[in-house]
C-alpha cells in the first residue's frame, strides 16, 4: 500500500454508506412517486417512504461522526465521504423531494429556487471541510451556519406533518407553499454565520443526572410515538434554539462594545481635564 493511500476505518464508514444508501433510496422513492402521480394512480406513500429514509440518513450521518470520534477514527477520508453522502441525502433528495411536491407548479423559478438551496448546501459542506482541515483536530463545539443534515431534517419532518394532516394526500393543500419559503430561508442560514451547537461534546461516555437521562428517554418514545408530527417540533426547536442565542448573543455583543465606548470616552475627557 502507497503511503499516499488515505486511511479508510470500516465502523464510521460504514454508518456514513448508511447515510449515502438512505439519500438514494429517497431519490429513488420520489422518482417513482413522480411516474406514479403522473399515471394518475396513489404516489403519496412513495413520498412517505422518502421521507422516512431521509430521516434514516440523518440518524446515520449522527452516529458516523460519534463513532469516529469515540474510537479516534476521524479521518481526511472520512470527512470527505461523508461530504458526499451528505450532499445527496440532505441536499439533491430534499430539493427533489419539494420539487415534485410543489415547485413543479413554478416553472423556471421552481428550478431556480431547488437549485438554490442545493448551491447553498453544497457551499455549507465545503466551507465545513476547509475550516476542519485548518482545524487539524481542534474543531469548534459549533457549527458555523445551519447544518444541512438538520435543514433536510427539517424540510422533510414539515412535509410528513402536512401529509399526515392531509391524509396522505400528495397535494397538501395550500400549506405546501410554504416549502419553498423555507427552502429560501434555510439556504440563507446554512451560509450565514449564526452558530448552532455540534453536539460534538455529548458522546457515549457523557455523564448525566437520572433526571435528564430519563427526560431523553421520554422525548425519543414520545417521538417515536408521535412519528408524524414530532420531528417536525425537533427541528424547528433547534433553528429556532440558534436564532434566539444569535440574537441574545448580539445584543450581549451591543452591550459590552456601548459600555466600552463609553468607557473609552470618559478616559478622554479626563484627559482633556
Amino acid at each position: 500500500m502507497s503511503s499516499n493511500e488515505p486511511k479508510i476505518y470500516v465502523l464510521p464508514n460504514l454508518m456514513t454508506a448508511g447515510n449515502l444508501f438512505c439519500g438514494f433510496a429517497a431519490v429513488l422513492s420520489i422518482l417513482e412517486g413522480a411516474l406514479q402521480q403522473k399515471t394518475g394512480f396513489p404516489s403519496a406513500g412513495f413520498y412517505h417512504r422518502a421521507i422516512l429514509f431521509i430521516l434514516g440518513a440523518c440518524l446515520f450521518d449522527l452516529l458516523d461522526g460519534r463513532v469516529a470520534r469515540l474510537g479516534g477514527y476521524e479521518s481526511p477520508f472520512g470527512r470527505e465521504f461523508d461530504s458526499l453522502a451528505d450532499l445527496i441525502s440532505f441536499g439533491v433528495a430534499p430539493a427533489l423531494l419539494v420539487f415534485q411536491i410543489v415547485l413543479a407548479e413554478f416553472d423556471r423559478a421552481g428550478w431556480l429556487i431547488a437549485f438554490v438551496y442545493l448551491t447553498c448546501g453544497a457551499l455549507r459542506l465545503a466551507r465545513f471541510n476547509c475550516v476542519a482541515a485548518e482545524e487539524k483536530g481542534a474543531g469548534s463545539k459549533n457549527f458555523n451556519g445551519f447544518p444541512i443534515p438538520a435543514a433536510a431534517g427539517l424540510i422533510v419532518s414539515i412535509t410528513l406533518m402536512m401529509l399526515w394532516m392531509q391524509e396522505g394526500d400528495v397535494r397538501i393543500g395550500g400549506w405546501k407553499y410554504a416549502l419553498p419559503i423555507l427552502m429560501l430561508f434555510l439556504s440563507f442560514l446554512m451560509f450565514s454565520q449564526i452558530s448552532y451547537p455540534s453536539f460534538k461534546a455529548l458522546n457515549w461516555r457523557t455523564q448525566h443526572s437520572m433526571t435528564r437521562f430519563l427526560f431523553v428517554i421520554v422525548i425519543i418514545a414520545f417521538t417515536l410515538l408521535n412519528w408524524q408530527w414530532m420531528p417536525a417540533v425537533l427541528f424547528t426547536s433547534y433553528l429556532g434554539y440558534g436564532l434566539f442565542m444569535g440574537f441574545k448573543n448580539r445584543n450581549k455583543e451591543e452591550s459590552v462594545l456601548a459600555a466600552e465606548t463609553e468607557q473609552a470616552d470618559e478616559v478622554r475627557k479626563d484627559f482633556e481635564i
